[in-house]
């Protein structure tokens, strides 16, 4: 069993508003650390937040100033609201933006704002599942700048979903009226098939806690899993080349991955001109919970070398 993570909670006590021409947003965040030190940002996937980089957090702000946040719709940043004047006009496909669009507009206008204190500095990035799509999409159509970028089992090469993704998208009224233990199961069924090692009972109760305790989180889960069934990257696969010759990029996946194969990560590097692939062993997509102690030296041994 993967042992509990002794790192407290960590409060997102301030919130960034960004409005595009669609929602309105207000994505809370924190950061830690000394704020004269390197800019360091890490950046959740789904159906995480920011919790699950807690303990990286906590450790790597004594050598770094560290950005936390959680996604529109995740932890506890609200989901965008529409704008009252095109409310009623939003097609489906916008509202789930499937492609992580608006997602990273919004990712990219909070990485500008923070980078207003960084006296021309630039971040290093972590990033997890769709937060590496992202990440790379704030790089590639928003001007983002990186000092490095680290990414872990993301989503960035296709093709993508899973029989679940697939059967939530052709069934959605029925798993949305689904309720208490039924839907609880679910999503821990869901979560567990995430991590190659069995989650401690607090780590499932926090991982599982924002999608059951209301009916809002349990509309958010059916939506993200709606969302994940028809994700597209055709409109920045054909610029990864690009990423590797502006910055160091590193790739570190879990070797039993059941959602994304391990496969993908050497496919991914030569995309990107990555500069290395890590393969952690006994670690699934969840490789923060299945392998802490491992990925917490590669994230350590990565960003040094690039600091």
């Amino acid at each position: 069993m993967v042992p509990s993570s002794s790192s407290s909670t960590i409060s997102l006590t301030q919130t960034f508003h960004h409005s595009t021409n669609i929602f309105d947003y207000h994505i809370r965040w924190t950061s830690l650390g000394n704020p004269t030190l390197p800019p360091l940002i890490f950046v959740h996937g789904t159906p995480w937040s920011s919790r699950v980089w807690h303990v990286y957090a906590q450790s790597l702000a004594q050598y770094f100033h560290v950005y936390l946040f959680d996604n529109p719709g995740f932890g506890v940043s609200p989901l965008g609201a529409p704008l009252p004047e095109v409310k009623d006009t939003i097609s489906t496909s916008v509202a789930l933006d499937a492609n992580l669009a608006q997602q990273s507009e919004v990712f990219a206008a909070l990485y500008k704002f923070w980078a207003q204190d960084w006296a021309g500095s630039k971040a290093h990035v972590v990033a997890h599942d769709h937060g590496g799509l992202m990440s790379l999409r704030a790089h590639l159509l928003h001007g983002c700048e990186y000092r490095s970028l680290c990414l872990i089992d993301v989503v960035a090469v296709g093709p993508f979903g899973q029989p679940l993704f697939k059967l939530v998208a052709e069934n959605e009224g029925v798993f949305t009226a689904l309720t208490g233990p039924v839907f609880e199961g679910v999503v821990e069924a869901y979560i567990r098939d995430a991590a190659h090692r069995e989650l401690d009972r607090e780590t499932m109760e926090m991982l599982k806690g924002p999608w059951i305790e209301s009916e809002e989180g349990r509309k958010g889960f059916v939506r993200q899993m709606v969302q994940a069934n028809s994700r597209s990257t055709e409109d920045v696969e054909g610029m990864y080349h690009e990423v590797g010759k502006k910055m160091p990029v590193r790739v570190i996946w879990g070797k039993e991955d059941k959602w994304i194969p391990v496969e993908t990560a050497e496919r991914l590097k030569e995309k990107l001109n990555a500069r290395d692939v890590v393969v952690i062993e006994e670690a699934g997509h969840l490789v923060m919970y299945d392998q802490q102690a491992r990925l917490g030296v590669e994230l350590g041994w990565w960003l040094a070398n690039v600091r």
